[in-house]
């Protein structure tokens, strides 16, 4: 540890005098010296403190944004230094000036970290099938952890990803790969802070329960249906308010249970979720007739879609939407 000082010192001098396309992989370095110190402890620290006063946090939070297949090191430094930055986040208390990292830095950290995201799933979508393909679904999921880390870190950030355009961007996919991983973060968001849906602005709040139900709605894939369905199940589970929200927005819902997911291994999670929200209309209404809740679902399901039109983002989903209301 007592060596970890100079080697900052060492790697921030050199950072300063390299040449742009250089920087990327000398900060790599900075893996090593995090490393050397146990997490949790003073040490550990003191090495993230000495990071961010030398100026290397701000290094590696702006290298994010660059376009890594023009730099040395290509995408997989890139998802590195996205782990880095995270580690050299979560556990540093600054002091001095503690407004600037809180409320601009750590922000900036999330917008950078979910463009880079978008970008890698952008470059796994497009890539053929082989190895190229899994390189950018593991950074990709590199990428994705660190954001997980580093709102876990920082409570308060989870409503930052949560509203961030990046993120809803990403969740809007209809990839089956890079869908699953983004529902696994909104489920990470919803574990570490549980009233975050609360704290969001509405249409970001509508934005994202759209898009499940869109998910759930839309695809025939049975793990798409089971994440956006435990996710659904997560939300109603935490307020009564929402549950509202949910059975006055998605009143078309109930037919699924009958529909495409019967027998797909999760209907105790999708009779419990349609028990939860058709509660208080059980309440001596009866059942809607089929033909008003096709009608709901279908404008359920048209709210998602609009979303992604103006995200530009149009789904292939749309022609199996069609399909399921024949």
């Amino acid at each position: 540890f007592p060596m970890a000082a100079p080697r900052l010192q060492a790697l921030a001098a050199q950072v300063t005098e390299s040449r742009e396309q250089d920087i990327p992989l000398l900060l790599l370095k900075l893996k090593g010296i995090l490393n050397s110190a146990s997490s949790g402890c003073e040490e550990s620290k003191k090495i993230k403190q000495d990071i961010y006063d030398y100026g290397l946090t701000q290094y590696c939070l702006l290298v994010l944004k660059q376009d890594h297949s023009r730099l040395r090191g290509d995408w997989a430094t890139a998802a590195q230094l996205a782990e880095i930055l995270s580690h050299c986040c979560v556990g540093l208390e600054v002091k001095e000036d503690p407004e600037e990292f809180y409320k601009k830095f750590l922000p900036s950290a999330v917008d950078n970290l979910l463009f880079l995201g978008r970008r890698l799933q952008a470059r796994f979508i497009r890539a053929m099938k082989g190895k190229d393909k899994q390189d950018f679904l593991r950074w990709f999921q590199t990428v994705t952890d660190a954001i997980c880390w580093l709102f876990g870190g920082h409570v308060q950030l989870a409503a930052s990803v949560l509203q961030n355009e990046h993120f809803l961007q990403l969740l809007i996919t209809d990839d089956v790969e890079t869908a699953i991983t983004m529902m696994s973060v909104l489920h990470n968001i919803l574990r570490v802070n549980s009233s975050v849906l609360l704290q969001v602005g509405e249409e970001t709040l509508h934005s994202v329960l759209d898009e499940l139900v869109y998910k759930l709605s839309s695809t025939t894939n049975p793990v798409i249906g089971n994440a956006a369905t435990k996710l659904l199940l997560v939300v109603a589970k935490f307020c009564k308010q929402l549950v509202k929200l949910l059975t006055v927005r998605y009143k078309g819902l109930k037919r699924l249970r009958s529909k495409q997911w019967s027998g797909k291994g999760f209907d105790r999670d999708l009779n419990q979720l349609l028990n939860l929200l058709y509660l208080e209309q059980s309440n001596g209404k009866g059942e809607m007739q089929r033909q008003h809740q096709a009608a709901c679902i279908i404008q359920a399901t048209w709210r998602g879609f609009q979303t992604r039109k103006r995200l530009k983002k149009l789904p292939q989903a749309v022609i199996t939407l069609q399909r399921s209301f024949r």
